[in-house]
């Protein structure tokens, strides 16, 4: 499957795991039409590592970590 990874062009710092925030913003911009039920953390951890600009560490992740992107993910597409 064919995978659409859109840069933005103003994102001038590089993603790293302490970016939960942003990372779930690109995601869910790579991933707009994604069931988040659908979604597992190992897809989350992989979605990561391929978008453009991350660059840290794949050792550093963690369910927590990976957990925490899922939550603002969701946040962003089921606000309160």
């Amino acid at each position: 499957m064919d995978e659409l990874f859109l840069e933005d062009p103003f994102m001038a710092e590089p993603l790293t795991w302490e970016d939960s925030y942003a990372i779930a913003l690109a995601l869910q911009k790579n991933h707009p039409q994604v069931d988040l039920e659908q979604v597992s953390l190992t897809m989350i951890y992989r979605w990561t590592l391929a978008l453009p600009g991350f660059e840290d560490d794949p050792q550093l992740a963690n369910d927590a970590i990976l957990a925490a992107i899922y939550q603002e993910w969701f946040e962003e597409e089921n606000p309160v």
